[in-house]
């Protein structure tokens, strides 16, 4: 899991990617493929099987929520805004991290002490436009002689750990460096594996601000088929029903509808039938709101069969997440399985001729 780790605990919001990218193009260049860029920032290698066609494309994405920094007060505290979609309730008292371009500072996203609340405030939900981020510095000139700046990216801060039952992943930004992660241990693992096909694995940036990378990205790969590879949401809370909704260790989540995308049926039908046959257990996921990458790739050009293979994460779009790692392994090895199946003929039977 040093991988995963690493990946985790490196930051990376919209827009400010630039240390995920440096660990995705270390891993890609190590596989000795062709890497494959767009001009903001979304990057991937080219790995050839058997046949230049299909093409499919493995595409997880780097970005994770965070904040950018947009006033600094008189007094040294800095405000800001999300990027990404958060709830300001899991906010407060959190700790972050500014990246400036020299180096990180510590925050705290401040709160009141209890003892100095009214009884109207102690009911209140805090709006996130009057939060603020504390640093420890005294005045505006001492935060701009530091070097942080409006426009500075922060980061939520969580340590990496697997719990006690040595399979619950706990960190921040599972939501999606999982996908980062399973789309680079599917390259490696195609090394060993035959494939009529030419994969193309990687990652997507801004997915959280609008599916910004998946816009341009397919110009860049041109794919015939793709997977987007993102988490979905646990619902095994105390009141949630673990046996017909996602929970950890159910295995993989295949999506079959969400707010951007009804994915390519007969696509869908054959990565449920691979599970099947497998013997890999496997989930389904409904979900009205929320979306991914998949939402724009399904749209390029005449279209492209998409569909959303992951697994269920508690507490995501938070400064924590939590996602099991056998969940993690059987994604990984329910996409290995359906590669193997997806030669011309068969992305051919996808599409609609003449219906």
């Amino acid at each position: 899991m040093e991988l995963l780790q690493e990946l985790t605990e490196a930051g990376g919001v919209p827009g400010y990617e630039g240390e995920i990218r440096k660990i995705m193009r270390r891993e890609l260049e190590q596989e000795g493929t062709p890497v494959l860029t767009d001009d903001v920032g979304s990057i991937f290698a080219e790995k050839k099987g058997s046949s230049d066609h299909p093409r499919i494309l493995l595409a997880g994405h780097m970005d994770e929520v965070g904040f950018m920094i947009t006033q600094i007060h008189k007094n040294g505290y800095l405000y800001f805004t999300p990027l990404g979609g958060w709830w300001s309730q899991v906010l407060l008292s959190q700790r972050v991290t500014i990246m400036t371009e020299k180096r990180k500072f510590t925050g705290i996203i401040g709160s009141k002490p209890p003892h100095l609340l009214t009884a109207e405030e102690r009911n209140k939900v805090y709006p996130m436009k009057e939060m603020y981020i504390d640093v420890g510095a005294k005045s505006a000139e001492q935060v701009k002689k530091w070097g942080i700046k409006v426009g500075d990216p922060v980061i939520p801060v969580c340590p990496f750990e697997i719990l006690p039952d040595h399979d619950t992943i706990l960190a921040k930004a599972l939501d999606n460096r999982f996908g980062c992660y399973a789309a680079l241990e599917v390259l490696k693992q195609l090394k060993n594996v035959d494939h009529p096909n030419t994969v193309m694995a990687g990652a997507t940036v801004q997915e959280e601000v609008g599916l910004r990378g998946a816009s341009t990205t397919p110009y860049a790969v041109n794919p015939d088929i793709a997977f987007a590879l993102d988490v979905g949401i646990a619902q095994d809370g105390p009141t949630g029903n673990r046996d017909d909704k996602p929970h950890l260790g159910g295995g993989p989540l295949i999506t079959f509808l969400d707010a951007t995308m009804i994915p390519n049926t007969r696509f869908r039908n054959l990565v449920v039938e691979t599970a099947e046959e497998q013997q890999i257990p496997y989930q389904v996921e409904t979900m009205t709101g929320g979306g991914t990458d998949a939402g724009k790739f399904h749209l390029y050009r005449r279209g492209v069969p998409s569909l959303v293979v992951g697994v269920a994460a508690r507490y995501i779009h938070s400064h924590v997440s939590m996602i099991s790692k056998r969940d993690v392994e059987l994604a990984i090895r329910l996409l290995v399985e359906v590669l193997r199946k997806l030669d011309r003929s068969t992305v051919e039977s996808f599409r609609f001729h003449g219906e």
